[in-house]
């Protein structure tokens, strides 16, 4: 199945036009040069970020490469890797994606991160990758999980294998957007857990989580939280976009 697919989609590419996800200008890529460049060029490879959490760090934080937050109250994930902020050039991208319904997105932005990020990942050991899950209600609503469809597509490690069944998610009403730190944290507790099936596979091992946006890091923080208490010995969060600070009360 997966070979029919990437069949269609190399026929697709030189068959069918396309248009850019950025700049929405038709050509034959799901992205332009000219935006990859730019993306490039302003991705947050190119600041300083808190190796932990992923955020852009102020002078004062630069010795430690660690935010003040993650200082104070260390998360259970061990680091993060950010693509570009939530603000950028991408987010039309993941809102047509997410709520528009639009799977060739999914195309586009996996591209972007496969040209602009996968050769710094190259050396990054782990043994298994999994995308944060939804909701069986959510994604029965969605049809899809963002996620997923991003991850499946970006290249990494051969010997990273990707599992986007290991972790669960409960169905929780509560919605993260516009919530402050303490209550998201809160109300994301016992979403998660492991698959039976999954368990001692995963134990001592490096686990790599994806997810198409982080805002407060609570819902990376909770399965890294899960994954731990189940065995994992590491876990890094690779990231497409990242938001601002959320205030912490």
């Amino acid at each position: 199945m997966r070979f029919l697919e990437k069949l269609f989609q190399f026929i697709s590419s030189q068959v069918l036009p396309s248009a850019c996800i950025v700049c929405e200008h038709h050509q034959q890529n799901s992205i332009c040069k000219y935006c990859l460049e730019s993306l490039d060029a302003d991705s947050l490879l190119n600041y300083e970020c808190c190796y932990q959490c992923g955020i852009n760090l102020n002078t004062l934080e630069l010795e430690e490469q660690r935010c003040e937050q993650c200082s104070i109250r260390p998360p259970y994930f061990d680091e993060t890797y950010c693509l570009d902020r939530y603000e950028g050039a991408l987010q039309h991208a993941i809102h047509q994606l997410k709520y528009q319904k639009r799977l060739a997105y999914a195309h586009g932005l996996a591209n972007a991160w496969n040209h602009i990020f996968s050769n710094q990942l190259k050396k990054i050991r782990a043994n298994y990758l999994l995308p944060v899950p939804l909701s069986t209600q959510k994604l029965s609503a969605r049809g899809f999980n963002q996620s997923w469809e991003i991850a499946r597509r970006i290249t990494c490690n051969p010997s990273i294998r990707k599992l986007p069944h290991a972790i669960k998610r409960h169905h929780h009403e509560f919605q993260q957007a516009g919530g402050k730190l303490a209550s998201r944290n809160l109300a994301i507790q016992g979403v998660f857990y492991v698959d039976d099936h999954f368990i001692e596979l995963l134990r001592d091992q490096s686990i790599i989580i994806f997810d198409d946006v982080m805002t407060s890091g609570a819902t990376l923080n909770e399965i890294a939280r899960v994954l731990k208490d189940n065995g994992v010995s590491h876990v890094t969060n690779w990231v497409l976009l990242r938001t601002a600070k959320v205030p912490h009360v």
